[in-house]
């Protein structure tokens, strides 16, 4: 029987298919993908606070032989005819008073002049820089000084170092506490020409002299790392009148973290670094200046007693009272409501004026 030729031939089809045909590959199975733990958090260390001794003058950190030490006080000449100054941007604390006739001088205070260079230039005193210099009990530098101021030096018992009346001016450089510089002799005049460096002072300075505060003494002030006072109104500029002869303005750097200060209308410098001094705190201290009668023009100023004033900090100001209670204690600040004024860390600038001067904030 013969089979029918296209069921033969689909049969046939079928089966070459069936043995000829590719096997599809198995679709691989992927492996599980590998993940980096991120790394675990690390908490950012709190810095420790300084805990060491400090520099009672700045607040800044010092070693414990400076932060014990008498401070050195310097009488410094601000005429016009005498500028620059010279080292007194590394002063820590500056005040600034009428002296006679509108102008002003300087009382430069430095905790240590060890590293100080030179310093000038230095002129006569009044009795009011020696309250001021006692409140430090400090070493006092001058050049001279009132009727007044001697008898005071001397009735006081005051650790003075005169360049006038005491042994205490060379010829050249060095060769004693003080001296006339030759350059500054010769562009400013024989009255403006007195210097000293930090080096001359603890050279000369007698053998016998206490050198460290007595236990127990207080400078009075209280620092912080910030001492921008709240609740303080804008204070970018401060503007302080001495006299008709002198204002002072203090104008905040945000950069700096501080005052820039000027004088007659042009910056006030550092002869020794040519660099514009700047200062952390600016403190206004008003009370009674008047006109002793005398032919000079002298002044007498209040500095022992308690008032009113200004503290500008960080851009901002506040209302202060100050008090000095006596000759020997330390000038002391509080708020209006009476707390203990916070300073910022760093060097101060003391105006004192009459209670007349019209001090602005802008």
């Amino acid at each position: 029987m013969r089979v029918p030729l296209l069921p033969a031939l689909c049969l046939a089809g079928l089966l070459c298919l069936t043995a000829c045909g590719t096997q599809a590959e198995p679709t691989p199975t992927p492996e599980p993908a590998v993940t980096t733990p991120p790394p675990a958090a690390t908490a950012t260390p709190e810095p420790t606070p300084y805990n060491g001794p400090v520099n009672p003058l700045s607040g800044l950190p010092a070693d414990e032989e400076t932060a014990a030490l008498r401070p050195v006080a310097v009488m410094l000449n601000n005429l016009r005819e005498a500028l620059p100054q010279l080292g007194q941007s590394q002063a820590d604390i500056i005040y600034e008073v009428v002296a006679e006739g509108g102008i002003t001088r300087m009382l430069a205070v430095y905790q240590s002049v060890e590293d100080v260079g030179t310093i000038g230039s230095i002129r006569s005193t009044r009795p009011y820089y020696i309250e001021l210099a006692l409140g430090h009990d400090a070493l006092f530098v001058h050049a001279g000084g009132s009727d007044e101021a001697y008898d005071d030096l001397w009735a006081w018992d005051v650790d003075h170092f005169d360049a006038v009346r005491g042994p205490y001016l060379g010829k050249s450089p060095e060769s004693n506490m003080m001296w006339r510089d030759a350059d500054r002799r010769k562009e400013n005049g024989y009255e403006h020409s007195v210097v000293a460096t930090g080096t001359s002072i603890l050279t000369y300075l007698p053998e016998d002299l206490r050198l460290e505060h007595e236990e127990g003494y207080d400078a009075g002030l209280v620092f912080a790392d910030d001492g921008t006072p709240e609740g303080g109104e804008p204070a970018a500029v401060v503007t302080v009148p001495f006299s008709n002869y002198k204002t002072g303005v203090f104008t905040y750097d945000a950069g700096l973290n501080a005052y820039l200060v000027e004088e007659y209308g042009e910056a006030y410098v550092d002869g020794a670094t040519g660099e514009q001094v700047a200062v952390t705190n600016v403190l206004v201290v008003q009370t009674r200046c008047r006109y002793t009668g005398d032919s000079l023009g002298h002044m007498d100023v209040d500095v022992v007693g308690e008032g009113e004033g200004w503290f500008a900090c960080g851009g901002q100001a506040i209302p202060i009272r100050w008090s000095k209670p006596d000759r020997e204690s330390p000038m002391t600040y509080t708020t209006q409501a009476g707390e203990p004024l916070v300073l910022g860390r760093g060097n101060t600038y003391v105006n004192i004026v009459p209670l007349d001067a019209a001090v602005t904030m802008a």
